[in-house]
């Protein structure tokens, strides 16, 4: 694709992108810009790897006090970097200073989850952490403002933001699974020795945790004889159904393991194609996986995050209807949402 067409479609999008001003700069916030995934995201964004290649930005970075020197580290650098999109950088720990007017907000800092933490324990951290924030994009960002929750227990997080900050409208919170939807299409690349890049429509169906279900039954694979599906290709239901959903479900445990440090590349490049897609729209017949509240769709409770696969165009997602839904995959499903119902019962406790 084109410069010229992914700034067209990107001035066709509003509320920020101006048809007279298209050089406009777009305030993008990443929330623990000092930690390992915001020092990759920031290079990424202010490169247009989010917002595309001819769109300015002014990058608000927030991170603790005692991360301050380091902060102002990564500022230096893509000072140095003489990145020719970006326009500003606010390097701050108040959050009213970094959520002001902010168009874009990519919230990655959170609570980590220690050894011996169970998921209650990191809930217990996090949910404080997101109400303080829901009150700072309330009170100071954009009114159409993007939201994208990174850190974990993030569909329980991206709950919190929905209920403290009513002014943001619900569709446009979300949080983070297309780094697992890019895992998948990984996985179903290297098992039939394809480019990623022709593996399409794997769908996360759930919580971004150990419950998540990985679907490869209504992805495809384009050949030379046209796209077919992938349970046709690789003929192997026991792969589909348990080697495959575990290395998906794993991967982030995988990837500690042998770096001793969790994703970060993987997750700031996933978080930059969780944005571009969301507000340049996604290709036609393609969809990706998000975390968005539920409007009921395939029996999912409404008002709960969950992942579903999801088509988005003029900067709006909407839910793909529809698919043939079988009694292993209700399973997987049923199960990740009882999971996220248990996590708002221990969030409301909390708050």
């Amino acid at each position: 694709m084109s410069s010229v067409s992914l700034l067209q479609r990107l001035v066709r999008w509003r509320p920020w992108v101006s048809r007279d001003d298209p050089k406009q700069a777009v305030k993008v916030l990443v929330t623990g810009a000092a930690g390992q995934i915001g020092y990759a995201i920031v290079a990424m964004i202010a490169r247009g790897q989010m917002l595309g290649p001819d769109q300015p930005v002014v990058l608000h970075m927030l991170d603790l006090p005692r991360a301050a020197d380091a902060l102002n580290g990564v500022r230096m650098e893509l000072i140095d970097a003489a990145l020719p999109l970006l326009r500003g950088v606010v390097a701050t720990s108040d959050e009213a200073e970094a959520f002001k007017g902010v168009n874009v907000a990519i919230l990655i800092g959170g609570w980590p989850r220690k050894e011996g933490m169970k998921r209650k324990d990191l809930i217990a951290k996090n949910v404080p952490i997101y109400k303080s924030q829901a009150s700072a994009l309330q009170q100071h960002a954009a009114p159409n403002c993007k939201v994208l929750v990174v850190a974990n227990p993030a569909n329980t997080n991206a709950l919190v933001l929905k209920e403290f900050a009513t002014s943001i409208p619900a569709k446009n919170i979300t949080c983070l699974t297309r780094l697992d939807h890019n895992r998948a299409l990984g996985q179903v690349a290297e098992k039939l020795n394809v480019p990623v890049g022709d593996v399409k429509n794997a769908i996360i169906w759930g919580n971004h945790s150990s419950t998540q279900f990985p679907d490869a039954s209504h992805a495809t694979v384009r050949t030379e004889l046209g796209e077919r599906p992938v349970k046709e290709l690789v003929a192997d239901e026991k792969w589909l159904r348990e080697e495959f959903v575990s290395t998906v479900q794993q991967r982030g445990a995988a990837v500690i393991k042998a770096r001793k440090l969790s994703s970060s590349l993987s997750a700031a490049s996933a978080a930059c194609d969780h944005i571009r897609d969301w507000i340049l729209g996604t290709p036609k017949g393609t969809w990706v996986s998000m975390g968005v509240c539920s409007d009921g769709s395939y029996g999912i409770p409404e008002g709960t995050f969950f992942s579903f696969p999801v088509t988005c165009d003029k900067g709006e997602w909407s839910i793909v209807q529809g698919l043939q839904i079988d009694d292993f995959a209700r399973s997987k499903m049923e199960a990740s949402a009882s999971e996220l119902k248990e996590e708002k019962a221990v969030a409301i406790n909390i708050l």
